[in-house]
């Protein structure tokens, strides 16, 4: 019998100090340092570099697929189990109360971007691989971690690596909850995109810019709007303050060479959610609609509040839907952009159930936009994944779960999209716990040592029940 969380406990000081080293990269993506085996970036590059290295000199083989993925393996056998990892994280937003790159330990939490995803749970992965290899234990399969670079964006590394990779015949991603995520939405990301700016002098007001959002999979806590036009700034100014306090939303209004600014601050949280957020793009969009724009400014305004603004479930766009196995269909406004010259953009990051009909939503999508001169452009569409509560996989893992833990297991379904979804039989196996706090994608975030450290144990366990 092998004491899991002894195991773990006894390279606990080392487990840290190569998780605030990892966690001190920052692995975002960056186009403009994008190079030849750095195809997203010179960070990310960072991050990879530093897992494969740290994975070889601790005996693992190695593969390095163009930048765009790698992996870890050990063992041997026929068949192949996947644990499937990504080291690219979110941009670290605003806010924070110590360097979100410092990886700062306190009060015996590690705070940094991408604590809790993906870095923290892929280093108790990589533990958990690196105690089962050093103890020598027989395993008739061999074992793989499959690293990611893209998956906060649009998964090139995943299709990259399949195509030259072969599938796993099971296996989990770190990279989600506790105890078992079985099913997954499908997820559409897409935009709307203005064909042809219309504009005129129409209206008292001309929007001139709008910015709001960073990633579709981010409900954006910033916007700003930059307009002239005949308003007097008193009157303006009263109007914007009452609109805030109202709401209880911070922002303000500046005015620059006859131009007024507006900046207002919602608060951010994962695509997946959307309704536990503040869209600051869209409520600035409410407010800006009581004034009577240029045609170009008019058409963005009035279709963000026409089908976008204060709905998350697509009501008014006439696509709600929920099912028994993945719960409701969600909408989030990720990026809103205009300019007089390029008009204007929505990004929008759908999530719908397994059950749900794609196709009717995406002809009710492309019709809205078209009234308003914008014609609907795919960027990026995972269809819903799911396996059955009776596979192999999920036993083996709930058993290893209460055994562990001495709770109950239960399976989850969610509206995010874990790499579980790339193998054909995957599912989402934590590191986040019941009850535990979720902050992936938001200021402050970080991962609770003792918890991380649980989890290193309990996949300890699974990947060896797993490959045994």
């Amino acid at each position: 019998m092998i004491n899991w969380k002894q195991e773990v406990e006894n390279r606990k000081e080392g487990f840290i100090e190569d998780l605030r080293s990892f966690l001190q990269i920052k692995s975002v993506l960056d186009p403009d340092t994008a190079k030849e085996g750095a195809p997203f970036g010179e960070g990310i590059r960072k991050g990879l570099d530093f897992l494969l290295e740290t994975g070889e000199a601790d005996g693992f083989r190695s593969k390095d697929l163009d930048g765009y993925a790698a992996h870890l393996e050990f063992g041997e056998g026929d068949e192949l189990v996947g644990v499937l990892c990504h080291i690219d994280v979110v941009p670290e937003g605003d806010g924070w109360s110590s360097d979100p790159f410092a990886a700062e330990l306190r009060d015996g939490k590690i705070y940094a971007r991408g604590a809790i995803d993906d870095k923290g749970p892929t280093m108790a992965a990589y533990y958990a691989m690196k105690i089962i290899n050093e103890l020598g234990l027989k395993l008739t399969k061999r074992v793989r971690m499959i690293i990611g670079t893209d998956e906060e964006s649009n998964w090139q590394c995943v299709k990259h690596y399949f195509k030259h990779e072969e599938m796993p015949t099971i296996g989990f991603a770190p990279d989600a909850d506790f105890p078992i995520i079985y099913a997954e939405k499908g997820l559409f990301d897409c935009e709307w995109r203005q064909v042809k700016s219309s504009e005129t002098n129409e209206g008292d007001v001309r929007l001139l810019s709008f910015q709001s959002g960073r990633r579709l999979n981010m409900v954006p806590d910033q916007a700003e709007a930059v307009l002239e036009g005949n308003v007097e700034i008193e009157e303006i100014a009263a109007e914007y303050k009452e609109y805030l306090n109202e709401l209880q939303l911070i922002g303000k209004l500046s005015v620059e060479n006859k131009r007024f600014i507006f900046h207002l601050e919602g608060q951010s949280v994962h695509g997946s959610a959307p309704e536990k957020g503040k869209n600051a793009g869209l409520f600035l969009l409410n407010f800006l609609s009581r004034y009577s724009f240029d045609q170009g400014g008019q058409n963005f305004i009035e279709l963000a509040n026409g089908y976008l603004t204060g709905d998350t479930e697509g009501n008014k766009l006439e696509i709600k839907d929920s099912d028994d196995i993945t719960g409701p269909l969600t909408l989030n406004t990720g990026i809103m952009t205009y300019t007089t010259t390029d008009g204007g953009i929505f990004g929008l990051n759908l999530r719908y159930p397994v059950k749900h009909d794609f196709e009717s939503t995406q002809r009710k999508l492309t019709s809205v936009g078209k009234q308003y001169g914008y014609e609907l452009n795919e960027i990026e569409h995972l269809t819903p994944h799911h396996v059955p509560k009776d596979h192999p996989l999920i036993k083996t893992l709930l058993n290893v779960y209460e055994k562990q833990t001495g709770e109950e297991g239960y399976l989850i379904s969610i509206g995010g999209g874990t790499y579980a979804r790339s193998l054909e039989a995957g599912v989402a196996f934590g590191a986040l716990f019941p009850g535990e706090e979720e902050l992936a994608h938001q200021k402050d975030e970080y991962v609770d040592v003792e918890n991380i450290l649980k989890a290193a144990a309990i996949y300890a366990e699974a990947i060896y029940e797993l490959a045994k």
